[in-house]
């Protein structure tokens, strides 16, 4: 049960919880801008990797600034990577748990 909450009701829970806080800032003109979305919702899950390749060292502060936001947009795509293969591995190990107890139904 342990196993099953770290890999599948953990990260769903934490998508689920960054979409609802995130939505209403990418809402515009009554539509969802879903880049947007999957850029702040994947920031989270990117964050350490954002500093990895361009770190902001002997700018000005126009290009400490531009660095910076190039940055979290790379962050953001990662991130939004990563969520969606922890989403698919979540969605792949709730399938294979549900096939292993419905295995051990028709057993006994």
């Amino acid at each position: 049960m342990k196993e099953f909450a770290k890999k599948v009701i953990f990260p769903v829970t934490t998508a689920i919880l960054l979409i609802v806080v995130f939505y209403p800032f990418c809402i515009r003109e009554g539509e969802c801008d879903c880049l947007k979305l999957w850029l702040l919702v994947g920031m989270p899950f990117g964050i350490c990797r954002m500093f990895l390749w361009i770190v902001p060292k002997g700018f000005d502060i126009g290009g400490t600034v531009g660095v910076v936001v190039l940055n979290f947009l790379a962050g953001g795509v990662i991130g939004g990577l990563v969520l969606a293969w922890r989403l698919l591995d979540a969605a792949g190990y709730f399938v294979k748990t549900v096939f292993r107890s419905i295995v051990c139904l028709v057993k006994r």
